[in-house]
């Protein structure tokens, strides 16, 4: 048959018996056939077109050419009047929720009815019941309702049969991320059952399967244009906010500023959070990541920032034990980089992590294991365990560029410092003082010539940067960077009673990047001539490229707490506009 069938049985095979000898037909049998169109329909195409029939519907591949619908996690929170996710409940309050949606149109084509005994039914495997979700509009045209009918408990549903050329529209939700035992695909099925005779069980006779991916979380490097910049309000960083402020509204982005009655406390805004997205043909919005650490900021990103088109995911460990390694100032991911001849157009995940050979600091399982589960921003673990607090983002960050690579990278560096000082010593400027205009030190006056004779101090760093020379090496190879790709930032270091780094005056390369303006830590270095000539060594590197160095001042606020203007703030981006379903992993 090459369609459907009007009224049931309205097609017949004739069968004819004929003897040895041929002649006429000494028997004839008939069959009744009755023939129904039946089709589960999805955008497999991923042009925001659910098209009727793709042959390539039941299956998932990536690249360009690839071709298998997607699933965005319902993870935002679109009703205000609900206290979770929308993902979390079995209702749907308004038709924003429905926009979150993949589309999914049952397609049929027969008879009035089925003829008798035979029923379709919609169903998911058990393994898939915790990770998708599907809601039928029912009336469409009498007042919606939208009900769930797929998920959870719910591991099949008898669907009407309408009659005719018909078209049942299903919406589809995921409910869980891509993890370590979730590689992100899901199925979902139609079968037309037949029933053979009374008091025996109803037999499939025809299957039809669609198979979704369900989107990953991405994060956005610095490259990407800032839309706000979130800080905290804590009783002693007034004037570093003032001059946050006066930065953020240089690059024409927002600023959203964290009280103390959300914060309580604590300052370390970009501990707390990350900021990513979610993308489908049909639907793009961020999506915050929590972070286990859990300080005075645990509350806030659930009550603050979660709402219509702003989603929500966290990842907290059962029995592992939480350290600063899992804060997100240890959480960073590169611009795009091709790394011989393997394109990464989203660019790489950065985690710190503890050296090899050693039992040190570790981020959370739970926490890496999501982070490589997303696929599409391959992860580079780091050595961080050697600073007291751990972070990546102590020894390296990115800046845009107009050029062909279009970023640099910048690292941290005490040969810099230490070239930069024996330069300076040269030129006469031995006695040039540190700290000056900052009253809250506890050093004594402190002089390059003073750093330089200080020969403990020059161990230690000599040890700083062979850890930062290790990290080095990795990103060269793992990001497929050159060293005219690197931009070098004077940095000193102090070793802490456990044998741990932390900064000696405020580091520099844990700055905020917003387009082109930079917030750099003020480094409150040696006054040569009425300038720093740390500030002015970094201008001529970095302003000459384009980019605008704005030096803020967090000594009192952060530094002396171990972070700097890096620590204490956080940008949510703009996403790639590159499609993740294009990568190949």
């Amino acid at each position: 048959m090459n369609k459907a069938s009007t009224e049931a049985n309205d097609n017949k095979v004739t069968v004819n018996y004929y003897g040895e000898d041929g002649g006429p037909p000494i028997d004839q049998a008939g069959v009744f056939l009755t023939g129904i169109g039946i089709s589960l329909d999805v955008d497999a195409d991923r042009d925001g077109v659910v098209e009727k029939n793709n042959p390539r519907k039941g299956t998932w591949t990536w690249g360009p050419d690839g071709q298998g619908a997607i699933l965005l996690v319902n993870c935002d929170k679109d009703n205000p009047f609900t206290s979770g996710l929308d993902c979390d409940d079995e209702k749907i309050f308004s038709k924003e929720d429905l926009r979150d949606m993949s589309r999914m149109i049952l397609r049929t084509e027969g008879p009035q009815r089925l003829p008798a005994g035979y029923e379709m039914v919609l169903y998911i495997p058990m393994s898939d019941s915790d990770k998708v979700g599907v809601f039928y509009v029912e009336n469409p045209f009498f007042g919606q309702r939208y009900i769930h009918v797929l998920g959870r408990r719910k591991l099949y549903h008898v669907v009407k049969y309408t009659g005719g050329s018909a078209e049942l529209e299903f919406f589809v939700e995921g409910l869980r991320f891509p993890d370590d035992t979730f590689p992100g695909l899901v199925s979902i099925n139609i079968s037309l059952l037949e029933s053979l005779t009374e008091g025996i069980p109803r037999a499939p006779i025809f299957i039809d399967t669609v198979v979704f991916r369900v989107a990953p979380w991405i994060m956005t490097p610095n490259t990407l244009a800032p839309v706000n910049v979130f800080v905290c309000s804590v009783k002693d960083n007034y004037l570093f906010l003032k001059e946050v402020k006066s930065l953020v509204s240089k690059a024409n982005c927002d600023l959203k500023v964290c009280f103390g009655y959300m914060n309580r406390g604590d300052r370390w805004m970009q501990d707390e959070i990350e900021f990513g997205y979610i993308h489908a043909p049909h639907k793009c919005f961020p999506v915050v990541l929590d972070s286990p650490r859990d300080g005075g900021l645990k509350d806030f990103s659930i009550k603050e920032i979660l709402g219509p088109d702003f989603g929500y995911v966290t990842r907290e460990p059962l029995f592992e034990v939480v350290t600063s390694l899992d804060s997100f100032g240890n959480l960073e991911v590169s611009p795009p980089v091709t790394v011989n001849g393997k394109v990464y157009p989203l660019g790489r995940i950065l985690i710190g992590s503890s050296f090899p050979t050693s039992a040190g600091r570790r981020m959370t399982k739970v926490v890496r294991d999501f982070l490589y589960a997303q696929q599409v921003q391959s992860p580079v673990e780091l050595y961080s365990d050697w600073l007291t607090v751990g972070h990546v983002d102590e020894f390296v960050t990115f800046v845009p560029l107009p050029d062909k690579k279009q970023f640099r990278m910048l690292m941290a560096s005490t040969s810099a410092c230490y070239k930069l000082f024996r330069e300076k010593q040269k030129e006469g400027h031995g006695e040039a003082t540190m700290f000056k205009g900052y009253s809250g030190t506890d050093t004594k006056r402190v002089t390059i010539n003073k750093v330089l004779s200080n020969e403990l101090m020059v161990q230690e760093n000599q040890y700083v940067q062979r850890c930062i020379d290790w990290n080095r090496d990795i990103l060269k190879k793992e990001l497929g960077l050159t060293e005219k790709d690197i931009i070098d930032l004077p940095a000193l270091f102090k070793i802490d009673k456990m044998g741990k780094a932390m900064a000696y005056f405020p580091n520099m390369v844990n700055m905020i990047v917003l387009s082109r303006d930079l917030g750099i830590p003020k480094p409150f270095g040696p006054i040569i001539e009425g300038d720093c000539c740390l500030e002015a060594h970094v201008r001529s590197l970095l302003e000459p490229l384009g980019l605008m160095c704005s030096f803020i001042d967090d000594i009192s606020s952060y530094h002396k707490m171990l972070g700097e203007v890096h620590c204490g703030t956080n940008v949510h981006r703009k996403p790639f506009s590159f499609k993740w379903w294009h990568v190949i992993p």
